[in-house]
């Protein structure tokens, strides 16, 4: 049996991993997180373009 994933439930998964290593290691650089997010959950190109306008632009 298949598991049907809802649109965009990896990405919000992506978003709480970041945020809970953010809180684990404050030191991690943000665009690695991104890029190794971007692996573990299987994100699209635009995925991870999209954590990195929300997130590191944010930050800027």
């Amino acid at each position: 049996m298949s598991t049907v994933q809802l649109q965009g439930e990896e990405l919000r998964r992506a978003v709480k991993w970041i945020s809970e290593e953010r809180e684990t290691d404050p030191k991690k650089k943000l665009s690695d997180l991104i890029c190794e997010a971007g692996r573990k959950f299987d994100l699209s190109p635009l995925e991870e373009e999209f954590l990195i306008r929300c997130l590191l632009e944010k930050t800027a």
